[in-house]
């Protein structure tokens, strides 16, 4: 059955679980010649908004910031999300400290960085399927 495009607020108890473990996942952005840019992640997702943690000098930050719009997809066996929407770099201090914190949370102390910014996604559409 193939997956229809659907709503952040859509997500289940068992996809939002999904979620929350300990995976890493892939980031598609675009380049400034529309081909896309895919690179393993680490993310989080908290209240419709996908967050990561990367170097103001990444070239996924330079993508952001010309193309707007990304994916994040996680696959665990049967298992598979993706996650599209408007997304942006965030420098502001408390952002950034709400990004650490989340991926402190699923997956460990982050390494100082002194260069750190962070990249959030407001998810408009979900693709996938996590059986209950």
């Amino acid at each position: 059955m193939p997956s229809m495009p659907r709503s952040a607020d859509s997500l289940t108890a068992a996809e939002l679980g999904f979620l929350a473990e300990r995976h890493l996942g892939t980031l598609t952005t675009l380049r400034p010649d529309g081909t896309p840019h895919v690179v393993a992640i680490a993310f989080t997702y908290e209240d419709g908004i996908v967050r990561i943690i990367t170097n103001e000098r990444s070239v996924k930050v330079r993508n952001v910031e010309t193309g707007g719009r990304a994916a994040v997809s996680q696959v665990d066996g049967p298992r598979w999300l993706t996650l599209e929407g408007q997304a942006t770099v965030s420098r502001d201090p408390e952002r950034i400290a709400e990004a650490v914190d989340a991926f402190r949370r699923r997956y460990r102390e982050p390494r100082p960085n002194p260069d750190r910014v962070a990249i959030e996604i407001h998810v408009d559409r979900v693709l996938g399927r996590v059986p209950a």
